[in-house]
């Protein structure tokens, strides 16, 4: 198919993302669009008018007068707010642009009121309600998660958190106040540990697609599920440290000073700035630190997989994998 003077050709490859992803810059440039907190405010009709310009450039048909950024645009529209394997529109708080304003609201307030138990248990059940969403949103569609598994991964990861605050809400009453400031985020990162694998558990009992690099499948691998759920927990509890750890010592330091003594309401505000203000940068760089596409050596999988990939492809030495999000 000829493509008409100034017409984009129709080759360009939308499926992947924009820049290059084996390098941590071309990841993070990923991110940060689509992290982009300002794709939130878009209409219904300009979401779906780079749905349509995207759904005709893959059937390869180009939206006359298009330029390539158009379309590049369009494509970063139209993944922020369609799920990739159903195509559904995704809730509005459940994208990926949901995340620095919505994470920001919930964190700030989880390091406000910190003091008070009712409180404690509030925030944290907020906050793993807001997870189980963009879980829920953005989970893989290879493996469909049923009602059931997601409501026990929802009551155990709220119980994990709320038990881990509490529970360390009552061991620092005797250590210095700043210490106390820290549990909300010891609570999180023990809830990501618990929310993220039990969200994931279709994975770890069935294993998830392995492909070669051209992206052909050679069978399932609960070795790589376990690896690429490990990273994702790890880059989420990487997201939380600049928001949780960095604020807090601000705080303590400028509530000892006369200027919030005086105005005791702006403590909200500013600590919701301050977090918000680390997750702008914290989210994307976080999500980027692994490959999107990982990879694991052929000699790491499970035996029965091994031997039947030596068998079928004996060329393949290491196999890939989409780590989820």
């Amino acid at each position: 198919m000829e493509s008409k003077m100034g017409e984009l050709p129709v080759d360009i490859n939308i499926q992947e993302p924009r820049w290059d992803q084996s390098t941590f810059l071309g990841r993070a440039r990923h991110f940060f669009t689509v992290t982009d907190p300002r794709n939130l405010l878009l209409s219904g009709a300009q979401l779906e008018a780079s749905r349509n310009i995207v759904q005709n450039y893959r059937a390869g048909v180009v939206t006359p007068g298009i330029t390539e950024d158009q379309l590049w645009r369009a494509k970063y529209v139209y993944d922020s707010a369609f799920h990739p394997d159903t195509g559904e529109k995704v809730v509005l708080i459940g994208r990926m642009s949901a995340q620095v304003p919505m994470n920001m609201t919930i964190t700030g307030c989880m390091l406000t009121f910190y003091r008070k138990t009712p409180t404690v248990v509030f925030w944290q059940w907020v906050n793993q309600s807001f997870n189980a969403i963009v879980n829920y949103s953005n989970r893989s569609g290879d493996a469909p998660i049923t009602m059931g598994q997601l409501g026990t991964a929802y009551v155990s990861a709220t119980t994990g958190a709320v038990a881990t605050a509490l529970g360390l809400k009552s061991l620092t009453k005797h250590l210095p106040p700043l210490v106390g400031r820290f549990v909300p985020f010891a609570a999180v990162a023990a809830a990501n540990c618990i929310n993220i694998p039990l969200m994931r558990q279709r994975e770890l009992q069935v294993g998830i697609p392995v492909t070669d690099e051209a992206g052909q499948r050679l069978g399932y691998s609960v070795t790589a599920a376990k690896q690429g759920i490990f990273q994702v927990v790890i880059s989420r509890i990487c997201m939380a440290i600049p928001a949780m750890a960095i604020p807090p010592l601000i705080m303590d330091t400028l509530e000892k000073k006369d200027f919030l003594k005086r105005r005791p309401w702006l403590g909200a505000p500013l600590q919701v700035g301050l977090v918000g203000f680390c997750l702008v940068f914290a989210t994307p760089l976080c999500c980027a630190l692994f490959p999107q596409k990982s990879s694991i050596h052929v000699s790491k999988l499970e035996p029965e997989l091994r031997a039947q990939i030596h068998e079928q492809n004996p060329s393949v030495e290491v196999v890939y994998y989409n780590k989820g999000l």
